[in-house]
């Protein structure tokens, strides 16, 4: 079978070749329904509205209980847990490998079921084993919550962005990852806030602080997923908020743009896709880029607190000190994506924001001055977070058809949440407060 044909597009599209005067012709029969470059401008703002908000909710909350052990960790969690040596590093880094083993089953489950029940469903489970890791009582319960988080965790990001990848065309896919990507850097704000809230009830109900911040945000995350089944719109051809003439035009956008696809679903076509070796090639090399993303931004998610707090300052002020380098990160990701979209070149801003981040690195390594190392985290924070959307985009536009595009999209995240694991073991408490390598001169309080 032709390599174009076999790959099944999600939703229920019609299995039609679409080919040059089909595609006039439907191009022609969409302005006479009205559907110019304005009408087309209102149709992407009015999916837009219906898409991004939601599913940049749900991203917040999964980033949010996927890191939330940061701050948790200044409410006193390793000493309560009776956590030695490098025991916190292991259950940070614990999560990850079970998180990148969901991600390419996940999407082949998204495909086989719909989006509103597949990411209902890991939503609520994440939400579960977040509360249960507020019950722990030891490093073991610590490390079993863990790997729970990662398993159910790991089809969200990867899933969204195959999802993004079915209502817009290529070119309109970078500014919407990095909509939904920017609830990461929102999440650290958000966290940083709520933890410092949160500390305040230290032992009530004889609960301590660490453990009251896995329980709510849990809670917060279940409550979510009780309206994500009914608030998740599925593909273009089943929306409920398109009117026909909308869903016709929809789809006539994205297959104008990607081409001849069918919608049958076949698990002979994962293991074609899975065998393909173009995209082992391209997204081997897309794997290393986001490797190079997520291991700073994993490793600043986790430690940003810790890091502040060996500046000088108290734990409730480096919680809240550590809510501006993400509120700026997450406007220069959404403005980079944008500007890429619009000039349609990605590698350029990403080097551009390499050199960024390496800059706010530096100072944060080479300097003393608590001002100066702060200013420091802030660059790195605009120079890390902008990479991942700006790479997914770029590897999705990339690849041709839906079932090959799903499968290369979560080869990447896979490749890129390795690097999640090494970020685990990045910052060790024998290495505080400088964190060079070295052991430092006092180890964490």
């Amino acid at each position: 079978m032709d390599t174009a044909t076999d790959i099944a597009r999600m939703g229920k599209v019609s299995d039609k070749t679409v080919d040059k005067s089909a595609t006039t012709s439907s191009v022609e029969s969409a302005e006479a329904q009205g559907f110019d470059l304005k009408a087309t401008k209102k149709l992407v703002r009015k999916i837009d509205w219906h898409l991004i908000p939601f599913l940049s909710l749900i991203y917040l909350l999964c980033f949010l209980d996927r890191t939330n052990i940061g701050n948790a960790r200044l409410d006193h969690l390793e000493q309560d847990l009776h956590l030695q040596g490098i025991q916190y590093n292991d259950c940070l880094a614990i999560l990850f490998p079970f998180y990148i083993a969901a991600e390419i089953p996940s999407n082949i489950m998204m495909k086989k079921l719909r989006p509103s029940i597949w990411l209902t469903f890991i939503m609520l489970f994440w939400s579960v084993a977040m509360i249960c890791q507020g019950f722990v009582k030891d490093y073991s319960g610590l490390m079993a919550t863990r790997v729970f988080l990662g398993i159910f965790e790991g089809g969200l990001f990867p899933g969204v962005n195959y999802y993004i990848t079915n209502w817009y065309p290529r070119h309109e896919c970078g500014f919407r990852m990095a909509l939904f990507f920017s609830a990461a850097t929102l999440a650290g704000a958000f966290g940083g806030i709520l933890a410092r809230g949160i500390s305040e009830m230290d032992g009530v109900g004889g609960v301590a602080a660490w453990a009251w911040i896995f329980i709510l945000e849990g809670l917060l995350s279940i409550l979510v997923s009780f309206s994500a089944y009914w608030a998740i719109n599925d593909y273009p051809a089943t929306a409920k908020f398109l009117s026909t003439e909308e869903r016709a035009e929809v789809e006539r956008r994205i297959a104008a743009d990607h081409g001849n696809l069918s919608n049958h679903f076949a698990y002979k076509y994962v293991f074609q896709a899975i065998k393909d070796w173009k995209i082992y090639s391209e997204s081997i090399q897309h794997m290393l880029i986001c490797m190079s993303g997520f291991c700073p931004i994993y490793s600043f998610a986790l430690f940003l607190p810790t890091i502040i707090k060996h500046m000088g300052y108290t734990n409730n002020q480096a919680q809240l000190m550590s809510v501006p380098p993400y509120v700026i990160a997450c406007f220069f990701t959404i403005v980079a994506s944008w500007l890429a979209d619009r000039v349609k070149q990605r590698g350029v801003f990403m080097l551009g924001f390499q050199l960024v981040a390496i800059s706010g690195f530096a100072l944060l390594a080479g300097s003393v001055q608590p001002r100066i190392q702060y200013a420091g985290t802030v660059l790195a924070a605009i120079g890390i977070y902008p990479q991942i959307p700006l790479g997914l985009a770029w590897n999705g536009n990339n690849i041709g058809g839906s079932l090959k595009r799903g499968t290369g999209i979560a080869m990447q995240v896979m490749g890129g949440n390795c690097g999640g694991i090494i970020a685990s073991y990045v910052y060790l408490t024998r290495d505080s407060p400088r964190h060079r390598g070295e052991r430092g001169d006092r180890e964490e309080e």
